[in-house]
């Protein structure tokens, strides 16, 4: 077979167009690498990025494992220390109880112990009383003649109810036109005095027998407090006192009662 002129034209053209072909595809196959080169680039890219945050991840991780770990020591101290306190405070409260019964054991036991002292005190200051009273009320038969108060009888603890009130007197000196409430005390305070001048208040209330009598009052004491005396001389109350196995008035000539 004959090649022509024409052939090797058509050829040429054929090759040629073959060429341009290939080199589209050429220059397509490379933009397409140089794309999957960027993309490849990128993918590594945010995979270095993921990689770094992931190790970021694992790094705050640990220590959030770390500072867990911590916190549960920490917890599990606290739980400890708590229970220790837990233990100390129970038995602290149980030594508090122990103390506390043991304190209230104490008191009642002082309570006891006052009250028969107080009943001890009692029964001697009854006694006592009385004995004061024993030595006053003979001594009243004649202290007050040169008073000018005649004695006809001395009476000792008499005792009046009104109602739901008690009057006592510890000696009561009387005779025709006269009326003597002494109230004895072995020690002799102001206050005394002034529930003796209320008893005189109210004296005729209780023994209204006596109403037509003059009605005075007077004290006696084996040991007269600082200004007890004093006090019941102004008053217009006698005031007797223990001068040595004696019993003595103690106002002055001048002095002068008050009639109650």
């Amino acid at each position: 077979m004959t090649t022509t002129a024409d052939d090797v034209w058509r050829l040429l053209a054929e090759l040629a167009t073959a060429q341009k072909e290939t080199e589209r595809l050429l220059k397509e196959q490379a933009e397409e690498a140089l794309e999957s080169r960027q993309e490849i680039r990128h993918i590594r890219q945010e995979t270095e990025e993921m990689r770094q945050k992931t190790e970021e991840m694992r790094q705050e991780t640990e220590e959030m494992t770390q500072k867990t770990e911590e916190m549960r020591q920490k917890t599990e101290e606290m739980t400890q220390k708590t229970e220790e306190m837990r233990q100390k405070t129970e038995e602290m409260r149980q030594e508090t109880d122990r103390r506390f019964q043991e304190t209230d054991r104490q008191i009642k036991e002082t309570y006891r112990q006052i009250k028969e002292v107080n009943k001890q005190i009692g029964n001697l200051g009854g006694k006592w009383g009385r004995f004061v009273e024993n030595m006053v009320a003979p001594a009243c038969e004649t202290l007050f003649i040169s008073r000018g108060i005649p004695v006809h009888q001395v009476s000792q603890r008499v005792k009046k109810r009104l109602e739901n009130k008690t009057l006592e007197i510890d000696v009561l000196v009387t005779n025709e036109n006269h009326v003597l409430v002494v109230e004895v005390k072995s020690s002799l305070g102001v206050d005394n005095v002034k529930e003796l001048i209320e008893d005189l208040k109210e004296f005729r209330q209780f023994f209204p027998e006596y109403n037509q009598k003059q009605l005075y009052g007077a004290v006696a004491g084996i040991e007269l407090e600082e200004g007890a005396d004093k006090y019941a001389y102004r008053q217009g109350l006698f005031v007797l006192a223990q001068s040595g196995e004696t019993v003595n008035i103690l106002n002055d000539e001048q002095f002068q009662p008050q009639a109650w």
